[in-house]
């Protein structure tokens, strides 16, 4: 049975049904996923590159229960131990459909079968069959949620680029930019069967750069370095230096370098949005704004995930 959360939470934390399974090719899954409660959904702006959490029971456990749920309830959900609590998962919305009671969120989810990688979100979507529940964590209409880092201000050209865990976010983010958009995509997945069909303004290229087993990032550090005019032999950090928490945005630094004020994110140019495997996007980082010489107000870099790390939600 649905809960509609309680008005006083800041967002919506919902049992959900999926309600549509559809396998899009061999590393991707497109889950549709509906509540009554997600009437309230929305956000103040376009959806570009929007994450929403969803919560993983432990295998053969219901959903987590968040009838009653009030504001401290995330900090006493991730005080219990894993195994009784669950895994907590970022993913980005990959489009809405219906409206009202009938909302429906589609996600797109990654298999990391190619890679061994599988964690809990992938095992799920593996599975995932139409009446399935599970619990979503999103925005409120009218409410602060954050969540969106795809900020190009003023900036004359954008430059998106990701692995296969960037893609859902990458393709929202393409099918709502203005049709007079300049700029060009670069989007490394593991096989050749996984490119996409992507609505797109006419001025922005996509190129697919499929592995078929090649190391991960091998495609996307050359290309993304050739179209913006930098070294293409670049070296390739260390493990050490790598913060597996990486997030830079015109706003933000997990290293707490800056702290950019809102005004600095209007910038002509370009603007670069790159997502991915933390050691590969770090990478990126250093030769974009080390070696090119990119103001960091004109980039976001996000590490969505670190290989061989499990990622904390």
């Amino acid at each position: 049975m649905t809960t509609l959360s309680s008005p006083a939470l800041p967002l919506l934390l919902e049992e959900v049904e999926v309600v549509s399974v559809r396998r899009l090719s061999p590393s991707f899954v497109r889950v549709e996923l509906g509540s009554p409660a997600l009437a309230e959904f929305g956000v103040d702006q376009p959806l570009y590159d929007q994450r929403i959490k969803l919560i993983f029971p432990p295998a053969g456990a219901a959903p987590e229960s968040v009838a009653g749920a009030d504001e401290g309830w995330m900090q006493a959900w991730f005080a219990r131990p894993a195994e009784e609590r669950g895994h907590m998962r970022t993913y980005t919305i990959r489009d809405v459909r219906g409206e009202g009671a009938d909302t429906r969120l589609v996600v797109d989810m990654v298999l990391h079968e190619a890679d061994g990688h599988s964690g809990p979100g992938s095992s799920w979507a593996a599975s995932a069959a139409v009446g399935d529940r599970i619990v979503l964590m999103c925005p409120r209409r009218g409410m602060s949620f954050g969540g969106i880092e795809f900020v190009p201000g003023s900036a004359s050209r954008v430059v998106i680029a990701g692995d296969e865990t960037a893609v859902p976010a990458a393709c929202a983010t393409l099918a709502l930019l203005p049709n007079d958009a300049q700029g060009a995509v670069f989007l490394e997945v593991p096989y050749a069967a996984d490119v996409q069909t992507v609505q797109h303004p006419e001025g922005v290229t996509i190129t697919w750069l499929p592995r078929e087993g090649a190391e991960l990032g091998s495609l996307l550090q050359p290309a993304v370095l050739e179209h913006l005019g930098a070294p293409v032999a670049v070296e390739e950090v260390t493990d050490e230096e790598v913060d597996p928490d990486l997030w830079e945005t015109p706003m933000y630094s997990s290293s707490g370098e800056i702290e950019a004020p809102l005004e600095a994110t209007t910038t002509d140019g370009v603007y670069a949005w790159i997502a991915g495997e933390s050691k590969v996007v770090t990478t990126l980082r250093r030769a974009l704004v080390n070696e090119l010489g990119m103001d960091r107000r004109q980039v976001s870099f996000m590490g969505y995930w670190r290989r061989g790390v499990a990622m904390k939600g």
